[in-house]
């Protein structure tokens, strides 16, 4: 009888820990743009709560603080299952040095290399935030005919270590967003 109490509070204790939100859960996708010109499809997006309160303390030790946009062009198909036609990945890295209190922010990969260096954290949250002109695809590359959209999934950690027990702990969010729906051929 015992094993078997210990059992279903054990159940109901997962239970309660699945159902918990994260603490603060503010990382979110304010602006998703999708561009579609004569040349390429660009994509710009911004995130707020990049740096969530939870992050404050670690960044300010010297533990960085990574952010990981997965940005992902799909075709709607009618009758089919969506098909994914281009994958990018865009992760920037911010650090706080202790010794010249100075925040550097730095493109680790999806972008061309670029650090940026500032004493507000205000600027290196903006610049951290602030995804400009990722390109997907030629343009030319797309059936004119066909509906696209743009999916994006964000995750923003201390360390870049995004597990379940990281999210529950504060120190790691993640977010996704979806464009509206486009073709290339203007709709008369």
């Amino acid at each position: 009888m015992g094993a078997q109490r210990l059992r279903s509070h054990l159940v109901a204790t997962a239970l309660v820990l699945l159902a918990v939100a994260p603490a603060g859960a503010e990382l979110r996708i304010s602006d998703l743009d999708v561009f579609l010109n004569d040349h390429e499809v660009t994509i710009h997006v911004v995130l707020l709560g990049a740096l969530p309160e939870g992050f404050q303390e670690g960044i300010q030790s010297g533990i960085p603080a990574h952010v990981r946009l997965v940005v992902e062009l799909w075709q709607y198909l009618r009758f089919l299952p969506d098909r994914l036609l281009v994958t990018k990945t865009v992760e920037r890295t911010l650090a706080y040095n202790v010794v010249t209190k100075e925040f550097k922010v730095a493109v680790v990969s999806g972008e061309a290399p670029r650090t940026y260096a500032t004493r507000d954290l205000r600027d290196a949250q903006r610049i951290l935030s602030e995804i400009r002109s990722v390109k997907m695809t030629p343009a030319a590359s797309l059936d004119p005919a066909a509906v696209i959209y743009v999916r994006v999934n964000a995750v923003a950690a201390l360390n870049g270590e995004n597990t379940f027990v990281t999210r529950m702990a504060g120190t790691a969010e993640q977010t996704t967003r979806q464009s509206d729906y486009r073709t290339i051929q203007r709709v008369q």
